[in-house]
């Protein structure tokens, strides 16, 4: 039977390459070109999808095509993304196999926008529910976030990822996303602080700037004009196609989603705009007296802003960018920096800063999005990593990035190409071997721990003495002189002294893609990657925690004097460490090209295809594929599968699996040369047959759910039926039994009826004969009352007249009182508590009942006087008690201070503008604000000052100026001093050893002492944190002025100066005030 696959009939070129003919490089490229020009952007190598960036957008990623390609076999429609994709789901939901998809290619190549379909097919046909499509969020927009602070427009890619990612999407026995962890490889610091021309800086910066709100732009010190910041290049500050405006309200939502807190994403926010003052700082040469120079700071202003952003004091990062301590086992040892050294200590903290923050934001994402519970998980990996790289000026970024895509390669190599070879020979199945090329001598010399160009960078950076590029160029002119994929002007091979096209401070590495020329300078300094310790130690003493998080070396308390490990071998560790991970999964390939290097639409050019199918390792795989067989599979789950298409292995095989196998095809008549058997596996050559096995199965599982169907219609109609027949039976039961009640109800109704005929006649000749002798007893009762009532009225009359003054007298009283009550109410006095007038009594017997009405009325007046009290009123009252009961009878100031209101605040201090900055400064709410006089211990004389209290400290300021002399929290106030007289002095005596102490006691004076002191005494009644105040009133007390103890005396007399209160010093011990006599 012929099977019509869409894979192979009305197709465009040819979509899987292992089926061209003939096979070539040329018509490889020219199959690309013409399926590239109709929009077919995805051709097939076996498994392996291959991708073309076509840099516009096609309609093929729409709901429909997710449907259309949902649950379908690989090869049944026509090559796309979504069938990797819906490959790699089902084998991870119905086999149970761990799967990772890598997705390859130069950068530009659509890698990132490849791994976004993935995800959002995935999330599209895995299952739904609240939780579900909540994680789903989540994965999918971690996206935005991480490619505003990881990806950067380049003259490749407009949105080229500058570090590296690895997804480990987590999923559930059903195939429910439960959660996902990220992995970050290596993110392009440098570009922080300088970018090549035509390349900008990282997108989170243009879309803060430009997508911010003119609130948050001043908050964070911004300005919106990308000109007046060092670290933005201005040449590509706008990008066509990009809106920076609308991505950063993206980005805003997607953390949101993701689950930042708000301080959290502000906290991001102060740290990317300080990045941004960071490179404004600017420095200038200052000669010390010893002949060095030392860097200074231009203009402080940008140090400022970035320390108030970050919470740090200016002084302290001031310093740090012109010294640096270098700690030795047993000293410390500070030297200054230079200006280039100050310049390079500025953009090393800058890109320690924007590094360590995009690693916490990926550990802040993978806390949201990690899966809660911790049952077996199945795990889908998605790698979408920096792509192979050659420029004209290339450094150790670009290295280290080839190096990881010389790995990525050899897991290519190993997986697709010596694997597939290996496992026919291990089969047994004839194999025409093919040479390839295996890059692990590549790999090991850059990776290799003794002779590595990785393991000598580091010996290098690590060893003593003076260490540049050049001694690691010579370094590796000595051992890696012979290497034949190593190649330098000033080696000892000779064959290299007079290539002019390779520089003398250069080596060339020959890849798999092709020879790159790397240029040594920069390569030790980005290898080592130090930031200064007094920079470290200065980021960690800011108030901002997430600082304190990100720079976990500057705690004082753990200070390490070991060398951190190098870049090269952190990032040689994480390769290493995602190989292995690789390892352990079942991989897809997405193998991505890029049509052209002017990122337009409908440009096809060959040449630059050509290179990338070579470096891909393209070519190779296809020949791999046709010499051999494109699908395998154990011979259980084969005959397992497929046991239905024949009628000896259905529904059980009793002998072994390969046998049934056997009869299986036999019986199909699938041609010989289709098939091989292995030891263990079968092997179908063409895609078309394995089609034809899933066509004739799913025609198979039809018929039999067909046959499912009817035994299923016929066992449910018998059982309907028999059901019926049961509910009969109970149904006619039921009748007859109500029938009977029926009949029995009618009997037994007539019976009662006859019964309450003769009970009727038989109640109605009773109640005639009750009734006739009721009416003879009611007769008798009628004669017998009216002879009793004629007795009593007899017997009444002679009562009557022997009672008739009592009667009298009781109801003349009666009277009088109703009188008095009515006369109480018209002449009532007011409302008024102090009201003492009460109507005279009218008569002498009525005196103790006319007292107790008017206390009565008194409490009562009291009562309604004090529920019209507010809260406010209530305490102004309360106040005035506590007055009473500290200085009453006590103080003889206290009697003029009761008819004055307790205002609290007498200089207005948050209306006046003379004092906003002194009202800024205090934290708790002002319970008072007057201005006292502070006696000066020298010649007693008072100077005015601003007196503040508040619930936890009392401040002390300059009435002019509004600057504040003294703070004392209220914890170090001991005790209050006052004079029994009518002034208004006071001490505030400070607890020995407390802070505040140092100076001395304050000896202060004010017209309004009483609510002063009032106040300050409730503040410690109603406190629990802290004891009640003393309040010590005395003519006589000592008071601590710093070291000495003056004794104040008050004494009555006349001072010169008038009416006034007057204080004179005596002595250095004696301080002595004058008050008027009363």
């Amino acid at each position: 039977m012929e099977v019509k696959t869409s894979l192979l009939d009305n197709m465009i070129g040819v979509g899987d390459m292992v089926l061209i003919e003939p096979l070539s490089e040329d018509t490889f490229i020219e199959n690309l070109r013409k399926r590239f020009d109709h929009n077919e952007i995805y051709t097939y190598i076996g498994s392996v999808v291959i991708s073309m960036n076509p840099y516009k957008s096609l309609p093929i990623y729409t709901a429909e095509k997710v449907e259309e390609y949902r649950n379908r076999n690989f090869y049944e429609l026509s090559p796309h993304i979504y069938a990797l994709a819906d490959e790699a789901y089902r084998s991870l939901r119905d086999q149970d196999k761990d799967q990772c998809i890598l997705i390859t290619g130069e950068s530009g190549a659509g890698k990132t926008e490849a791994s976004k379909f993935v995800m959002s097919y995935v999330a599209a046909v895995c299952g739904k529910g609240q939780e579900v499509n909540k994680v789903k969020e989540q994965l999918l927009q971690s996206n935005p976030v991480l490619e505003a602070f990881g990806n950067a427009k380049t003259v490749r890619n407009d949105n080229s990822s500058r570090f590296g990612k690895y997804m480990d999407i987590e999923f559930d026995f059903k195939g429910d996303p439960l959660g996902g962890v990220i992995s970050n490889y290596l993110l392009e610091k440098s570009r922080v602080v300088k970018q090549p021309r035509g390349e900008r800086n990282f997108h989170i910066f243009y879309q803060l700037l430009s997508g911010a709100s003119d609130d948050t732009l001043q908050k964070l010190k911004l300005d919106r004009d990308f000109s007046k910041y060092n670290y933005l290049s201005l040449d590509s500050a706008t990008v066509n196609g990009l809106d920076d405006a609308a991505s950063f309200r993206t980005v805003r939502n997607a953390m949101q989603i993701v689950g930042f807190m708000e301080d959290e994403v502000q906290s991001v926010l102060e740290l990317v705009a300080a990045v941004l003052k960071l490179g404004n700082l600017e420095f200038k040469p200052e000669s010390r007296c010893n002949g060095f120079d030392e860097s200074r700071i231009k203009d402080k202003n940008d140090l400022k802003e970035m320390c108030e952003l970050l919470g740090i004091e200016q002084s302290v990062l001031e310093r740090a960018f012109s010294y640096r301590t270098v700690e030795a086992k047993m000293e410390k040892v500070s030297t200054t920096l230079n200006v280039a050294q100050a310049y390079y200590a500025r953009d090393a903290l800058a890109k320690n800063l924007y590094s360590r923050l995009f690693s916490w934001l990926v550990n802040r994402i993978n806390e949201s999005i990690k899966a809660q519970t911790k049952s077996r998980k199945k795990v889908m990996g998605v790698l979408d990593i920096y792509g192979f790289e050659i420029f004209e000026d290339n450094s150790f970024e670009q290295f280290i990035i080839n190096y990881c895509n010389e790995k990525l390669q050899q897991i290519f190599i190993e997986l697709t190409l010596r694997e597939e070879q290996e496992e026919y020979i291990r089969e047994g199945i004839e194999w025409t071997n093919i040479e390839y090329f295996n890059n692990a001598i590549i790999c090991d010399l850059i990776e290799n721990n003794k002779n590595g160009i990785l393991a000598m960078l580091d010996e290098e950076c690590l060893r003593p003495g003076t260490v540049t590029d050049e001694t690691f160029l010579d370094k590796l002119n000595t051992v890696c002189a012979e290497h034949q994929h190593f190649e330098s002007r000033q080696s000892k091979n000779s064959k290299f002294l007079t290539d002019h096209s390779l520089p003398h401070n250069c080596f060339r590495i020959q890849h798999y893609a092709g020879k790159v020329l790397y240029r040594v300078e920069g390569f030790v300094d980005k290898n080592n990657d130090l930031l200064y310790r007094d920079l470290s130690q200065a980021m960690y003493k800011a108030n901002q925690s997430l600082i304190k998080i990100l720079f976990p070396e500057g705690n004082p308390a753990k200070v390490n004097l070991k060398r951190p490990p190098t870049a090269g071998f952190q990032f040689r560790a994480s390769v290493g460490t995602l190989m292995k991970n690789l390892l352990t999964k079942n991989p897809n390939y997405i193998r991505c090209i890029k049509p052209n290097d002017k990122k337009a639409a409908h440009i096809f050019t060959d040449s630059l295809v050509c290179h990338q199918v070579r470096y891909l390792g393209l070519m190779e795989n296809v020949r791999v594929r046709r010499a051999g067989y494109a699908f395998r599979q154990a011979y259980e789950p084969c005959l397992e599968r497929y046991k239905m298409l024949c009628k000896q292995t259905w529904p059980h095989w009793k002998g072994p699996a390969r046998e049934g196998v056997e009869v299986l095809l036999k019986n199909l008549q699938v041609p010989a040369e289709e098939f091989a058997y292995g030891r263990s596996k079968i092997f179908i050559r063409n895609p078309r047959t394995l089609f034809f096995l899933e066509e004739k199965r799913r025609q198979c599982l039809e018929d039999l759910a067909t046959l499912i169907q009817k035994i299923y219609r016929g066992w449910k109609s018998r059982t309907h039926f028999l059901l019926l027949k049961k509910s009969q039976v109970v149904v006619a039961a039921w009748y007859r039994r109500f029938a009977q009640q029926k009949k029995y109800q009618n009997i037994r109704s007539s019976a009662l009826v006859v019964q309450s005929f003769i009970r009727g006649w038989k109640a109605r000749k009773l109640l005639r004969e009750l009734k006739h002798k009721k009416r003879c007893e009611e007769a008798v009762t009628t004669i017998s009352a009216y002879w009793h009532g004629t007795q009593v009225r007899r017997d009444y009359r002679k009562f009557f007249r022997a009672n008739a003054g009592k009667k009298i007298y009781d109801f003349t009283i009666q009277r009088i009182m109703q009188k008095y009550f009515i006369g109480l109410k018209k002449t009532m006095p007011s409302m008024s508590p102090v009201d003492k007038s009460w109507p005279a009594r009218p008569y002498g017997f009525l005196d103790g009942t006319h007292q107790e009405l008017r206390r009565v009325f008194h409490l009562w007046r009291c009562k309604k006087y004090r529920g019209q009290f507010t809260e406010e009123k209530k305490a102004t009252y309360e106040e005035k008690l506590a007055a009473s009961e500290l200085f009453k009878d006590k103080k003889a100031l206290y009697p003029s201070s009761v008819g004055q209101p307790f205002k609290g605040d007498y200089v207005e201090i948050t209306k006046n503008p003379k004092y906003q900055k002194l009202n800024s400064l205090v934290e708790d709410k002002v319970l008072l604000a007057d201005v006292v006089s502070k006696i000066n211990r020298a010649n007693g004389k008072g100077a005015p000052r601003i007196f503040l209290l508040t619930k936890k400290s009392l401040v002390l300021a300059d009435q002019k100026t509004g600057q504040v002399k003294a703070s004392v929290p209220l914890l170090d106030l001991s005790s209050v001093s006052v004079s029994t007289q009518s002034d208004g002095f006071f001490a505030l005596k400070l607890k020995e050893g407390s802070t505040s102490a140092a100076k001395g006691d304050f000896l202060l004076s004010s017209d309004r002492l009483i609510e002063i002191i009032t106040k300050l005494h409730r503040i410690g009644a109603t406190s629990a944190d802290r004891n009640q105040i003393n309040i010590d009133i005395s003519d006589e007390f000592l008071v601590q002025f710093k070291q000495d103890k003056v004794c104040v005396k008050f004494i009555q007399g006349t001072p010169k100066n008038g009416n006034g209160v007057a204080c004179k010093r005596k002595n250095n011990r004696l301080l002595e005030v004058s008050v008027p006599s009363p």
